[in-house]
């Protein structure tokens, strides 16, 4: 099993790279007869998409998705589903400085050390750009479980550097909630907090750490 595919009986393959021209997923073993469209996988990626407040990254993209196999009259077909997101801003100049010079704690070295070569641009495989395909093959996941066994998926930002917001398990939490604020924490106080400290932290030029529950 490579670094770019996960899975046995339901395995997805995710290909791209951060500033080419597409990124996405094919996923294997979803079975037929689902009804699957691109809107129900868009939901999420709408929800992963960059550029939504000042705590996230600004690059801005739309994150579209298009189903290019698998299903028909939207239904699955129980054959591979491809997945692509067209990457519309594209801008691999602003990475110049990182040619020769890998970037500290990122996978830059790593790369170069595995393959001999590495994109230079936006760390390549190792942008969050990557994580696209894995959304959107987890809509599908996500649908098969929801229809064939009534199982519903709800996270949230639990802790974000010092602060950590009360244990919110057993509470009937929903995404709407979830969804509240930019931070994505349902509790308002925690997510204030967690808002400020992100910002400060920025503004230095440093990052911070978190959990999702």
């Amino acid at each position: 099993m490579s670094g770019s595919s996960f899975g046995t009986l339901y395995r997805i393959s995710t290909f791209g790279e951060s500033h080419c021209k597409a990124v996405g997923a094919i996923v294997d073993g979803c079975p037929a007869g689902i009804e699957l469209t691109e809107s129900d996988i868009q939901t999420q990626l709408s929800r992963r998409r960059p550029g939504q407040s000042d705590v996230s990254t600004p690059r801005d993209e739309a994150d579209q998705v298009t189903i290019l196999s698998g299903t028909e009259f939207g239904k699955t077909l129980g054959t591979p589903i491809g997945l692509m997101v067209n990457n519309k801003d594209q801008r691999p100049g602003d990475y110049t400085e990182m040619d020769q010079v890998p970037r500290p704690s990122h996978a830059d070295y790593t790369y170069q050390m595995k393959y001999g070569i590495r994109a230079s641009s936006g760390g390549g495989r190792s942008s969050a750009r990557e994580t696209i395909g894995r959304v959107a093959a987890g809509a599908i996941a996500e649908k098969i479980l929801k229809e064939w066994y009534g199982t519903e998926i709800v996270a949230w930002v639990s802790a974000a550097g010092e602060h950590d917001a009360p244990d919110l398990h057993n509470t009937g939490l929903t995404r709407e909630q979830v969804d509240g604020n930019i931070m994505r924490c349902p509790d308002a106080a925690s997510a204030e907090a967690m808002i400020t400290s992100v910002k400060a932290c920025r503004d230095a030029g440093d990052s911070m750490g978190g959990i999702v529950t």
